[in-house]
């Protein structure tokens, strides 16, 4: 029986996997570079570091093979980071760099923290902050996000939660909040649309 919950695991794993390249990450860079989406650099700059961060806590906390699908996934974020440098949103505000400074000086707060769960919710919040840019962009701007991958990316944190090894504060907190994140911005994007016309 543990042998077969294992494998189920696995396959759930690997399916995240996949999922993730090619119905997530693939299409939206391929969006990027088609100058259909503009992602926020600031964003995914923080994203960057922060599900580094909680990679870590995921690995210490015995994430098992779900940490491998947020490997691949914390791998693909750090590539859209490089990519918006060049084709990324220009609307960029005051108020998103106040987010950036801030993501960033909490991080340096993180560093001091010895303990492994307190480390973890405070990159989740972190990580929260990291959402603000793209809130604040996508509600301008609904059309510059593909709202497709963000779907994908939801579903793939389900199925990552699904794989880990072990359930706890470690293992959770970071995934659960990041799926909140992305039904937020899906729910600005498809709100929005009803409001901002596609060619505007």
């Amino acid at each position: 029986m543990i042998i077969a919950i294992d494998t189920i695991k696995l396959v759930s794993a690997v399916f995240a996997i996949i999922l993730v390249i090619f119905g997530a990450f693939l299409p939206y860079l391929r969006d990027i570079l088609v100058k259909k989406t503009k992602p926020h650099a600031y964003t995914w700059l923080i994203w960057t570091i922060t599900q580094g961060v909680a990679l870590a806590g995921l690995l210490y906390g015995k994430g098992g093979w779900g940490s491998l699908s947020f490997f691949i996934m914390t791998a693909f974020v750090f590539i859209t980071f490089l990519v918006s440098l060049k084709y990324g949103t220009r609307n960029i505000t005051k108020f998103d760099t106040t987010i950036l400074i801030i993501a960033l000086l909490s991080i340096i707060v993180w560093r001091q923290m010895q303990n492994p769960l307190l480390a973890v919710f405070i990159v989740s919040a972190i990580d929260f902050l990291g959402y603000l840019p793209s809130f604040r962009k996508t509600f301008e701007e609904p059309w510059t996000e593909t709202v497709t991958s963000w779907l994908v990316f939801s579903f793939t944190n389900i199925l990552i939660i699904f794989s880990l090894s072990e359930y706890n504060f470690l293992t959770l907190t970071y995934l659960i909040t990041i799926t909140i994140g992305n039904i937020i911005l899906i729910t600005i994007c498809l709100i929005r649309r009803q409001v901002i016309p596609a060619n505007k």
